[in-house]
């Protein structure tokens, strides 16, 4: 996978929420981006991993560490980033999912009991 570099021009707020972090056994990570937000403009994607935050690289980093650095930016925000197409992929199906008749319960299979029609 490879990785990009975007710049953020400040101030805040940079319209992403991070998840991850040594404290945490996982990668920084984006989990959120703000529609029409500075990140989204950027070209930041949901999934992509945060490899350095304005030069400094974020390997063994926590998330307080993490949140710390960006807060402490007021100006522009220079962050390294790889794209994860697996996520990507992951949440386009969670989200591309379409129900048919051919996969919905009809009421005559349903396990809740009717009532008698008197």
């Amino acid at each position: 996978m490879s990785s990009y570099s975007v710049t953020l021009l400040g101030p805040a707020p940079w319209g992403f929420r991070l998840q991850g972090g040594k404290d945490f056994n996982l990668p920084l990570t984006i989990s959120r981006l703000t529609d029409g937000g500075k990140a989204a403009k950027g070209g930041i994607g949901i999934g992509d991993m945060v490899l350095s935050i304005d030069g400094i690289a974020t390997e063994g980093m926590n998330h307080l560490e993490a949140q710390n650095k960006i807060k402490s930016c007021s100006g522009n925000l220079s962050l390294k980033l790889q794209k994860h197409p697996a996520y990507r992929q992951m949440f386009t199906v969670v989200v591309g999912v379409n129900l048919t008749p051919s996969n919905t319960i009809s009421s005559a299979s349903s396990p809740v009991p009717r009532r008698k029609k008197e």
